[in-house]
């Protein structure tokens, strides 16, 4: 099994794109958990719904795999949620750290802030895009994992990220 992470700032297509590619190598896709979860919260999330977050991710991931053809796509990963978490609360569960360095995933899309910014009652930072992305950068060099930037509009950047994804699974070939 092929595990892609999408993963970047807000409002840079990580759904539309989890989505899209799904849809193109006929599998499924592991939506953010985090979407629901705050949805229904009902006050401010904390640091224990971040952590609450992550495991629910984790799960939904789980239950999804067996359903993917060939490869798994996640609009999320833990990086999300440890960025998120330190730059809401200063510092991120170790369960979460614990999680992110385990995680298995044969690439990861950085998605670029070169789209318009699409407001939404669960997005924050709409000026601060380019600051999240460089960290995203930096996490993902710093972790040594394989990532590629996508940039472009809608479908330059799918073009590319279907580039990156037919050169994943032509190394995976039996």
């Amino acid at each position: 099994m092929i595990k892609i992470a999408i993963t970047g700032p807000e409002s840079t297509g990580k759904s539309t794109m989890a989505a899209q590619l799904a849809e193109r190598y006929n599998t499924v896709w592991v939506p953010e958990y985090a979407r629901s979860y705050v949805g229904n919260l009902g006050r401010d999330y904390t640091l224990e719904d971040i952590e609450a977050i992550a495991r629910g991710q984790l799960a939904l991931e789980r239950e999804l795999q067996p359903q993917a053809n060939k490869v798994l796509f996640a609009d999320t990963d833990m990086l999300v949620l440890k960025i998120w978490s330190e730059h809401a609360f200063g510092h991120c569960p170790a369960w979460i750290l614990q999680q992110l360095q385990a995680q298995d995933y044969n690439l990861c899309l950085l998605m670029g802030v070169d789209l318009p910014w699409e407001p939404d009652p669960q997005r924050e930072h709409p000026h601060l895009r380019r600051f999240f992305y460089e960290w995203y950068k930096r996490e993902l060099e710093a972790l040594g994992v394989p990532f590629v930037e996508i940039h472009g509009q809608q479908q330059e950047r799918l073009q590319l990220a279907k580039q990156h994804v037919e050169a994943l699974l032509s190394k995976h070939q039996p």
